[in-house]
């Protein structure tokens, strides 16, 4: 399965979200199987959105058949400083991942890029390490682990709420940062937390 991340800074958010609807034009795609978004909390302005794809063949054959033009047309005046990255879906979190959003008020996101020569280990900590740790929150819906190409590294979570999110706690995550040796494996962590806007699900 291969995962789109797409950042945008909005300058126009009720276009934004006009032309965000518009994406429901997604279905019916061959290869297509969701897509969702929401606002950064950290953020102001920043939409974060994820979209699924049964392979890369799929995806690439939507990109140049000229309906994601056609679709993002109406949002174009709308944001700036446009970032995409795909990734190739590795391994799930908790449960069988599914690309939808309904059940869920909360998304984080977390962008790791990997030491040459860790990502072997980085991927096997969070196989037996970070997996398990995220599984056992009970406001953990689901979650997907996927790789980018130069030793790049997502891990999406979707849960029930704020709330349940926030018992994931920062303490424990600096204890299962020691214990997996996560400072000698990669350069940098960037994350945020997603409200999501349940009008842009496809």
């Amino acid at each position: 399965m291969l995962v789109k991340w797409i950042r945008c800074g909005v300058v126009d958010r009720a276009g934004f979200e006009r032309g965000q609807r518009k994406w429901a034009g997604l279905r019916g795609q061959p290869g297509f199987r969701g897509q969702g978004g929401g606002w950064s909390r950290a953020q102001p302005g920043v939409a974060h959105l994820f979209a699924f794809w049964d392979s890369r063949t799929a995806y690439d054959a939507f990109m140049t058949g000229g309906a994601h033009d056609q679709l993002a047309g109406s949002q174009a005046d709308s944001y700036e400083n446009l970032g995409v990255l795909l990734f190739e879906h590795l391994m799930d979190v908790r449960v069988g991942f599914e690309a939808r959003f309904a059940d869920a008020d909360l998304l984080r996101v977390a962008h790791s890029r990997v030491r040459p020569g860790r990502g072997e280990h980085f991927v096997e900590m969070q196989k037996k390490v970070w997996n398990p740790a995220m599984a056992g929150s009970p406001g953990l819906l689901r979650g997907a682990f996927a790789e980018g190409p130069d030793s790049d590294f997502l891990v999406l979570s979707l849960w029930i709420s704020a709330n349940e999110r926030g018992k994931y706690r920062p303490a424990a995550m600096t204890r299962l940062g020691e214990r997996t040796e996560l400072e000698a494996d990669v350069v940098s962590v960037a994350g945020d937390v997603v409200d999501l806007v349940q009008a842009w699900t496809v």
